[in-house]
């Protein structure tokens, strides 16, 4: 067998049933490999896309993600994407070519030291040494890309090997369900246990529940522990939509009173980072717990009263079943500090409502972001890739169900949208997928729309078009004044509903905002890729944009 082939025989037994990929001459035996295995194959026209779409596939289904790409500039194309997976913490592998060994330090074609490159930004890198060696390094890549907090995981395969044919019997084949163990830790029974016992007395709780809730599926438990503890539940990045819109229990505008006011604080797979002011958004008086799957993240940036490193859902079942059973859980203590919650809530709701109903003209982007709200279902997944116009949709737009919202993650890379939108749609032809872009944004990696319609993947597509990479141009009016706002960061006025229509797919352009439902719903109606051209107030500026500390 070859060892493209026994690259494919390896990827089924993990699950894999898509790969991402650019063609190159360097990886092609893949290709043979995955047809015979019946793993489809997507081809993408930028090696970037493939990365983000792995990266993408794998947060929408639980699966690794996999790209394959070819050596030197085809690998150089997939950092991006590897390194967003790497801080976003999602599970995919990238598979990239490379010379043959036999030309090894020749200058062959395409010849670059991948391993070294990708080493700092994946959770394992390696060049596989010989074909019978190949199925057994793709199964260490995975088994590695799960330890801890999930990530991406590298193998470079010189052609000479990956086209070298060895007899079964001398090659390693890991068999599907038996070389990896379970990652479910449900963390230290003692530190459960004071948990529950500071849940159980606390006045005024507060969880916020990020990504790790969505990675390790932990939607029921958490769900439970706050109904049955009733605690007000915040929610970031994929943790958005564990709880719905409408739960007593949801609450999103208030999340800085109540880290202000609390006295006990549970962080459940979000790290210290910018996103939480490093941990100093949490009150100096609260009790401040963390939950990761990684012991490196717990108390970093900012000590913890307590730490627990675990699965998210383990650990949450283990809390809710210490905290049962006893006469008093605290619960009917905290609905004051409910109403209390609910009644900021209301008024931020109140403050912003006028801009959401404007009907300004360039359209406000808070009424942008209005109407994509009003108009998801339950099973819409929602994707954000831009810098300003996304950080409104952050304030306004909840998804209805977990797992349907996708963002880049920390490391805010722009371009992840037609990626995202590819994955998603692939890995789940029955959601509608919704998909929000910054005019920048859309730019970077807006040639694959033509792949979606290549490939019949239909979503509805909004971009917010103000002309400008309008994040930027605000800091830089704010620290360089005025007369120097527009220096690098003004794009052309660019049709991007006649670029839709170009490639095949559906296209409008808005600037009424009374326009804005009805050409969603076209858009929906049309079944096919869709990209809504909406001209917003280039002159506006979302609040987290003007608090970003680096303009400051």
């Amino acid at each position: 067998m070859s060892g493209g082939h026994l690259v494919a025989k390896a990827l089924k037994a993990e699950g894999v049933d898509t790969i991402f990929t650019l063609c190159g001459g360097h990886i092609i035996d893949i290709y043979d490999g995955c047809v015979d295995e019946g793993i489809e194959v997507i081809d993408v026209r930028h090696e970037q896309v493939a990365a983000h779409a792995a990266d993408g596939y794998a947060r929408i289904t639980g699966k690794p993600g996999c790209a394959v790409v070819t050596a030197g500039p085809g690998t150089t194309d997939a950092v991006t994407g590897v390194a967003n997976a790497l801080r976003a913490e999602s599970p995919m592998l990238l598979i990239g070519g490379q010379g043959a060994l036999t030309q090894h330090k020749m200058g062959s074609l395409q010849d670059l030291p991948h391993v070294d490159m990708m080493a700092p930004i994946t959770k394992f890198a390696a060049t596989v040494p010989h074909t019978a060696r190949v199925a057994d390094l793709v199964s260490m890549a995975f088994r590695e890309a799960y330890a801890g907090a999930p990530g991406p995981s590298f193998l470079e395969i010189p052609r000479d090997v990956l086209d070298a044919r060895v007899p079964l019997g001398q090659a390693r084949i890991p068999e599907a369900g038996r070389y990896r163990a379970s990652t479910k830790n449900a963390g230290d029974p003692a530190d459960v246990e004071k948990l529950a016992d500071l849940l159980v007395h606390a006045k005024k709780p507060a969880i916020l529940l990020g990504s790790q809730v969505w990675t390790t599926r932990a939607t029921e438990p958490a769900v439970d522990l706050v109904r049955t503890l009733n605690i007000p539940a915040y929610m970031n990045g994929a943790g958005r939509g564990t709880l719905p819109p409408g739960d007593p229990h949801h609450f999103q505008l208030s999340r800085r009173y109540a880290f202000d006011n609390a006295d006990v604080i549970v962080i459940v797979g979000t790290p210290f980072d910018f996103r939480m002011g490093y941990g100093k958004r949490l009150s100096k008086d609260a009790t401040v717990v963390q939950i990761d799957l990684d012991y490196r993240t717990v108390g970093k940036n900012r000590d913890v009263d307590l730490g627990i490193v675990g699965d998210a859902g383990q650990v949450l079942a283990a809390v809710a079943e210490a905290a049962s059973g006893r006469a008093d859980n605290g619960a009917v203590g905290r609905k004051s500090w409910l109403e209390e919650l609910q009644a900021v809530e209301e008024k931020a709701k109140q403050k912003r409502l006028p801009l959401q109903h404007s009907d300004a003209s360039p359209i406000h982007p808070y009424r942008l972001v209005h109407e994509i709200n009003e108009f998801l279902t339950e099973d819409s997944i929602y994707i954000g890739d831009g810098g300003d116009i996304v950080t409104f949709s952050g304030q306004v737009v909840q998804p209805k169900s977990p797992g349907h919202w996708m963002d880049p993650g920390p490391l805010g890379t722009l371009g992840v949208g037609i990626p995202f939108v590819m994955a998603a749609k692939h890995a789940r032809p029955d959601k509608e997928v919704v998909a929000l872009f910054g005019d920048g944004a859309f730019s970077l990696t807006g040639w694959d729309f033509e792949t979606l319609v290549r490939f019949n993947l239909p979503f509805v597509g909004i971009v917010g078009n103000n002309s400008s990479m309008n994040q930027i141009r605000y800091g830089q009016a704010a620290k360089y004044g005025l007369p120097r706002e527009r220096v690098g960061n003004t794009l052309g006025d660019v049709r991007y509903d006649e670029f839709a229509r170009m490639l095949g797919g559906h296209g409008e352009e808005v600037r009424d905002p009374a326009d804005i439902g009805p050409a969603l719903l076209r858009a929906r109606e049309s079944g096919k890729p869709s990209l809504i051209n909406v001209w917003v107030d280039p002159d506006v500026y979302a609040p987290g944009t003007m608090n970003q500390t680096m303009y400051k």
